[in-house]
């Protein structure tokens, strides 16, 4: 089993975002979501919101017999630490390289580019 480059896999990440536009939801809500794109079992979206519990990223309360879910931490602290993982793997830790490989793809529009530009620009103030 390969081993991947984040500690959270990308049904792990998918089940996140969902819960993260919801704000609280059931395994029943993500699944409904997930449905809409392709076939995924109750089962399955119920063991790895579990997983995620468990790893510290969803928390739930119980109401009645069902688990209502919701972030256990916000959005931006998984993705900073997500990506400062990333670079510690893929770019050797170096920040830099990231960027670079960023802003030479070519499947950024020059809207995305100039957004990055700006962003670069107003880090200098």
């Amino acid at each position: 089993m390969k081993k991947s480059l984040t500690p959270l896999g990308e049904t792990e990440m998918e089940i996140l975002h969902h819960v993260w536009e919801l704000g609280e939801a059931t395994v029943a809500d993500v699944q409904e979501r997930i449905l809409s794109d392709r076939k995924v079992a109750y089962t399955t979206v119920m063991t790895i919101m579990k997983n995620l519990n468990d790893k510290g990223y969803l928390k739930y309360r119980k109401d009645g017999v069902t688990y209502v879910y919701s972030a256990a931490q916000e959005p931006e602290s998984v993705q900073f630490n997500l990506i400062g993982k990333l670079i510690e793997k893929v770019f050797k830790g170096s920040p830099t390289a990231l960027v670079q490989t960023l802003v030479k793809n070519e499947n950024l529009s020059e809207e995305e580019r100039a957004q990055i530009k700006k962003l670069i620009d107003g880090m200098e103030d």
